[in-house]
């Protein structure tokens, strides 16, 4: 994809605000439409990836999504570093609010040789394929004892276009409260960045933490590819 525009800057007060009161943030138009379209013919292309997952198999859900093998496509890997060290500032904000001792060091090679060293050795940047009657249970991306508290999802078709339904769909365990949902608006190219596990927030007598999970409601028609960038590797 030579001809693809600059990644854009992230806008820190409004990232801040909002994935301090809901656990998640929308960058309109992270990638062009060619790039969508790129990316979502690659899922054809198995020399790209390290393995498939059926998600029917594991109870997963209804779908399909591949793991990249190393090297990562150019586009995947841009996005992976450039957006490692605004959120790596974030995290450590967030682990210091909820008392915890990591701390993120500032670039995305530090972080993954961390993840190496801890028996984290395998990409897990990956692009996920729904087809009508296909969904995405409520779930965590974990992968193993080190993990970074934030990612990043791009939609990389175009809704009410390629698909109908396939909604985003993030809900927020509170404390003593029930769960709250979200239901994040994405246009094709558009990203969201959110909480991978657990998030604080600021109560009258301090910080707490709220446990955030992720998923995908039903396609009523067509095809959805989603790419997913998570920061840390796998076991």
């Amino acid at each position: 994809m030579p001809d693809s525009p600059p990644l854009p800057s992230l806008d820190s007060d409004r990232l801040d605000a909002d994935l301090d009161a809901q656990g998640w943030h929308v960058v309109p138009r992270l990638l062009p439409v060619t790039d969508c379209a790129a990316l979502s013919a690659a899922y054809n292309d198995e020399t790209l990836y390290r393995s498939t997952v059926t998600m029917q198999r594991h109870g997963f859900g209804r779908g399909e999504y591949r793991y990249h093998r190393y090297p990562l496509p150019a586009r995947v890997a841009a996005i992976r570093a450039h957006f490692y060290p605004p959120l790596a500032a974030i995290a450590n904000r967030w682990a210091a609010k909820l008392g915890r001792e990591e701390r993120y060091p500032a670039t995305l090679a530090e972080f993954l040789d961390h993840c190496h060293a801890e028996s984290q050795p395998r990409p897990t940047p990956l692009i996920l394929r729904y087809r009508a009657g296909d969904y995405n249970c409520l779930h965590q991306d974990l992968y193993g004892a080190v993990h970074f508290p934030l990612q990043l999802a791009v939609l990389l078709s175009e809704p009410g276009g390629d698909f109908d339904g396939g909604a985003f769909v993030i809900t927020e365990q509170r404390p003593r409260m029930q769960s709250r949902p979200h239901v994040v608006p994405l246009a094709q190219g558009d990203a969201v960045i959110f909480a991978v596990n657990e998030a604080p927030r600021d109560g009258t007598r301090g910080p707490y933490r709220v446990r955030l999970r992720h998923g995908v409601s039903e396609v009523r028609r067509g095809e959805r590819h989603t790419l997913g960038v998570i920061f840390h590797d796998a076991t």
